[in-house]
C-alpha cells in the first residue's frame, strides 16, 4: 500500500492528505495560498487508499467464486440497511451571509477560493469548487471524525440520481465513495461545494443499482457540510451500539467485496475487528458477548476471503486460524483454510482440514468437489515425485532383476551340491551293506 502524506501550515494542520508528496504540496498551496513549513510523515498503512480492481461480473457476488465456493455472505447481512453511526450532536448551520462574513474575516483569500476549481489529487479526475464559503479552515473535519452532510448526486448530464439530507459517516473509514472521503476533508463547516469525479473515485466500471448509476459514469456531487463531531469512545459505548457499529463497518466491507475492491474490504473488516476487540468499560451480558464474538468471526472469515483474492496467503491463513480459535467447527473457516494450505502446497494438511469440514457437513457438494480435486492433484504430485526418484537412482527394476538372477543361480548351485553329496552317501552305504552280506556268507 502507498503511504499517505500530510503537512503543517505554521501551527495549523492542513488537512490535505494524499498519496503523493508533490500532490499534497499543490493542494495545500492552492488552499492556503501562503508559505508552508513542511513536515512529512507516513500514516498507518491501514489508512491508505488503493485502487482495487473492479469486479468483472455484474450482479451480486458471493464471498467465494460462484463455480467453486459456497456462499459466505448471508442474504440478510447484505440486504439489511447498515445501522447508522452514532452522532454526538453539533452546532447549527449558519446562513450564507454570516458564513461568508466570518470566513472573510478569518481568511483573506476566501473570495479568491470561491468559484475556483481545486484539483484534489493533481490528476484532473477529482475536482472541488466552493459555491458558498464556510466557517473557516479551523472548522474543517479531520480523519476519524464523524461528519453529517447533505448530498445530491448527479450524472454529468444533470440527471439527479440520489439525494440524502443527513448522510453520516466517519472520515477515512471507507464508509462512502473515495470522492466524498477525500473531498469532504477539505471542506469547512457550513460550506457548500461542487465535486466532479471520475468513475474510479465513485462507482467504477460496474456502476451501481442503488443509487442507479451506469458503469464508468462520471458524477457531479453537490455537498453541504452540516456538522463535524468527534467519534464516540468505543470503550464507553453500550454493547448494543458497539455491536451495531461493528456490523455497519462489516457490511461496508461486504459492499467493497461485491464490487471487487478487496483492499478496501480488508480495511473495513479491520476497523470492524478493532471495534469487536476493544475492551468495554460498561457492563455487557453473556448474550451480547456471544453476539459480538459472532460479528468478529464473520469479519475474520470475510477478511480471509478478501486476502485470498489479493493472493495474501499468509495473512488469509492467520485470519482462518483466528476464526477457528473462537469457533473450531466453523465450516467456512475450515474450507477456506484448506484452500489456503493447498495453494501453499501443503496438500496433506489441506486434505485433513477439508475432510474435517466434510465430516461436519457431509452433504456439502462444494467441499466434496474441492476435496476430490485436491486428492487427485496430490496423487499426481506423488506419482511425479516417484518418477523423479527413479530417474535420480537409475532403473530400480533392472537392479532388482539382476539381484533375483544371482539369487536363483546361487540357489541352483546350492541344490546341485546337496544332490551330489546325497548320491555319494548312498553309494558308500550300499558298499558297506554289500561288504556285510559277503562277510556273513563267508
Amino acid at each position: 500500500m502507498l503511504p499517505r502524506y500530510f503537512c503543517f501550515e505554521r501551527s495549523n494542520l492542513c488537512r490535505a492528505v494524499c498519496y503523493d508528496r508533490n500532490v499534497t504540496l499543490s493542494i495545500c498551496s492552492s488552499v492556503i495560498g501562503s508559505s508552508l513549513t513542511e513536515y512529512w510523515g507516513t500514516m498507518d498503512t491501514s489508512d491508505t487508499y488503493d485502487n482495487a480492481p473492479s469486479a468483472k461480473k455484474s450482479g451480486r457476488t458471493s464471498l467465494l467464486d460462484s463455480g467453486e465456493d459456497f456462499e459466505v455472505l448471508d442474504e440478510e447481512d447484505i440486504d439489511d440497511e447498515p445501522p447508522p453511526l452514532e452522532d454526538a450532536g453539533g452546532g447549527k448551520v449558519k446562513n450564507a451571509d454570516e458564513s461568508e462574513k466570518k470566513h472573510s474575516d478569518t481568511d483573506p483569500d476566501a473570495g479568491s477560493q470561491v468559484d475556483e476549481w481545486m484539483d484534489v489529487l493533481g490528476n484532473d479526475q477529482l475536482k472541488k469548487k466552493t459555491l458558498e464559503a464556510g466557517d473557516g479552515r479551523d472548522s474543517r473535519p479531520q480523519k476519524g471524525q464523524n461528519v453529517k452532510i447533505h448530498l445530491k448526486t448527479y450524472l454529468m448530464d444533470g440527471r439527479l440520481v440520489e439525494e440524502q439530507a443527513d448522510l453520516c459517516f466517519t472520515l477515512g473509514d471507507g464508509d462512502v465513495t473515495q470522492a466524498l472521503d477525500l473531498s469532504v476533508m477539505l471542506m469547512e463547516r457550513g460550506e457548500k461545494a461542487l465535486i466532479h469525479c471520475d468513475a474510479k473515485y465513485a462507482y467504477g466500471a460496474r456502476g451501481s443499482l442503488e443509487p442507479e448509476v451506469p458503469p464508468n459514469a462520471k458524477l457531479s456531487l453537490e455537498v453541504v457540510l452540516l456538522e463535524t463531531t468527534n467519534a464516540p469512545d468505543v470503550e464507553l459505548l453500550p454493547p448494543a451500539e458497539k455491536i451495531a457499529l461493528a456490523s455497519c463497518k462489516r457490511e461496508r466491507g461486504n459492499v467493497h467485496y461485491q464490487r471487487g475492491d478487496y483492499a478496501f474490504a480488508v480495511n473495513s473488516y479491520s476497523i470492524a475487528l478493532q471495534i469487536t476487540e476493544s475492551s468495554s468499560k460498561v457492563d455487557i451480558s453473556p448474550e451480547e458477548e456471544n453476539e459480538l464474538l459472532d460479528v468478529k468471526v464473520k469479519c475474520l472469515n470475510n477478511m480471509a476471503a478478501s486476502q485470498l483474492k489479493l493472493d495474501h496467503y499468509d495473512a488469509a491463513l492467520k485470519s482462518c486460524v483466528a476464526a477457528l480459535s473462537h469457533q473450531p467447527d466453523n465450516i467456512k473457516a475450515l474450507f477456506r483454510m484448506g484452500k489456503v494450505l493447498a495453494l501453499q502446497g501443503e496438500y496433506t494438511e489441506a486434505i485433513q482440514t477439508l475432510r474435517k469440514a466434510l465430516k461436519l457437513e457431509p452433504s456439502n457438494k462444494t467441499i466434496h468437489a474441492e476435496l476430490s480435486k485436491l486428492v487427485k492433484k496430490h496423487s499426481e504430485q506423488r506419482g511425479a515425485e516417484q518418477a523423479m526418484y527413479k530417474k535420480m537412482l537409475g532403473n530400480p527394476s533392472s537392479v532388482s532383476s539382476g539381484s533375483n538372477t544371482q539369487k536363483h543361480r546361487a540357489k541352483a548351485s546350492w541344490g546341485l551340491s546337496w544332490k551330489w553329496l546325497f548320491g555319494a552317501t548312498a553309494v558308500a552305504i550300499g558298499g558297506v551293506a554289500l561288504s556285510v552280506v559277503i562277510a556273513a556268507r563267508n
